[in-house]
């Protein structure tokens, strides 16, 4: 007799059918599996990205209008850390 459970022998069965029957879906599952949340990390990444990008753009205008020279270069520099990171992150999450 079997003395396996019935959740693993249903476990066991549905992943060789799934890879047998829909490569595509079994594919896609095993990525999500491996690196969870990774289009909503990109997402953010992207969203984040184009915030210090629009934040740069209204420092750099600041600036270059002379307002609060000082204190806008300073903002403008972490806005392109922010930039920055978000890039690097992106590249990260790519490999």
């Amino acid at each position: 007799m079997n003395n396996k459970s019935p959740q693993e022998n249903f476990s066991k069965n549905n992943g060789s059918n799934l890879k047998q029957t829909d490569p595509e879906k079994y594919a896609y599952l095993k990525a999500e599996a491996q690196a969870p949340y990774r289009g909503l990390r990109k997402f953010i990444y992207i969203g984040f990205g184009a915030s210090g990008a629009i934040g740069a753009f209204i420092f750099f205008a600041q600036i270059l209008a002379g307002k609060n020279v000082q204190d806008n270069i300073s903002n403008l520099l972490v806005q392109l850390g922010v930039i920055g990171l978000m890039i690097f992150l992106f590249r990260l999450e790519k490999k």
